[in-house]
C-alpha cells in the first residue's frame, strides 16, 4: 500500500512493515511476519523493484512480530538485517520475551490477533543469525539516509528510525495506534512493554522531530504531528497509571 511518493505499508494495519524508496533502492523498516514475505515480493513488484533492489531491513527491536521474514531475506539474498545490540539476541531466538506488560485484554481484539499472526506463520519465527548493529545516534548510508533513535522501554533495544526524505518516524512498538489487546485506538504505549515508565521517558527523544508521518507497529498511521502524539501518549499513561520516568 502507497502511503506517499516514497513510502510504502505492508500488512492490513495489524502488523506492519514499511519500505522506503529513494533513487531506485529500497529500506525495509521490520519484517513483521513469515507470511508477510509474499506481501513483501508484490509491493516491491508494484513498486516496479524487485528483491535485488532492497539494500537492507532495519528492526525497530527484535519482537517475534517485527522480526518474521528477516531471516529469509538474509538468507536468500546476503544482505544486511540491522538491530539494536540490546535486541540482538531476541532477534536470534536466544531469549524470550518475559509475559509482562500486557495490560487491559478484550477477548476477541485478542483471539483476532493471536488469529493473525498463526495464519501467517507467526507461531514459529526464524531466528536471525546475521546481524547487523544499529548505533543510536547513526544516519545510515541506506535509501532515506535513516537516523536511528534510541527509545528503550518496550525492549531494551527499542528504537525509532527517522527517515526526512519520506516525512516519516517509524517508531516501532514505542506507541501503538490500536492496540492489539483491547481494540483500542489513538497514540498510547503499546503492549507487551516491558518497562513502560521508561519507556514513557524515553519518548522526549522525539520531541522537536519534524514528520507527517507517524508510523507505528500495530495500527494506522498517525499524521496529526508528533507532539500532539506525544501529548496524547502521556495523557493515556497518566490515566493507565504509568508512573512518570
Amino acid at each position: 500500500m502507497q502511503l506517499a511518493p516514497s513510502l510504502y505499508r505492508l500488512g492490513s494495519g495489524l502488523v506492519n512493515s514499511y519500505l522506503v524508496e529513494e533513487a531506485g533502492s529500497v529500506t525495509v523498516i521490520d519484517a513483521g511476519l513469515p507470511g508477510d514475505w509474499t506481501a513483501l515480493r508484490e509491493e516491491l513488484s508494484a513498486m516496479g523493484r524487485s528483491l535485488d533492489d532492497v539494500r537492507a531491513i532495519l528492526l525497530t527491536h527484535g519482537d517475534t512480530d517485527h522480526v518474521g521474514f528477516a531471516a529469509r531475506f538474509s538468507r536468500e539474498r546476503g544482505a544486511p538485517v540491522h538491530v539494536h545490540d540490546l535486541d540482538a539476541a531476541r532477534a536470534r531466538g536466544e531469549i524470550r520475551k518475559p509475559m509482562s506488560g500486557w495490560g487491559p485484554v478484550r477477548l476477541r481484539p485478542l483471539v483476532g490477533f493471536l488469529a493473525y499472526t498463526a495464519r501467517r506463520g507467526g507461531l514459529r519465527i526464524p531466528p536471525v543469525t546475521d546481524l547487523a548493529s544499529l548505533e543510536a545516534g547513526a544516519t545510515l548510508d541506506l535509501p532515506g539516509s535513516p537516523r536511528i533513535v534510541h527509545l528503550p522501554g518496550h525492549t531494551p533495544g527499542s528504537v525509532a528510525i527517522h527517515v526526512p526524505t519520506a516525512d516519516a518516524l517509524f517508531v516501532g512498538d514505542a506507541m501503538t495506534t490500536r492496540s492489539v489487546l483491547t481494540g483500542a485506538t489513538g497514540p498510547r504505549l503499546a503492549p507487551f512493554t516491558l518497562a513502560p515508565a521508561e519507556a514513557l521517558a524515553s519518548l522526549g527523544r522525539l520531541e522537536g522531530i519534524e514528520a507527517r508521518w507517524l508510523l507505528p507497529g500495530h495500527g494506522p498511521a498517525w499524521t496529526g504531528g508528533v507532539p500532539e502524539a506525544l501529548r496524547r501518549i502521556r495523557a493515556q499513561a497518566v490515566a493507565d497509571g504509568v508512573p512518570a520516568g
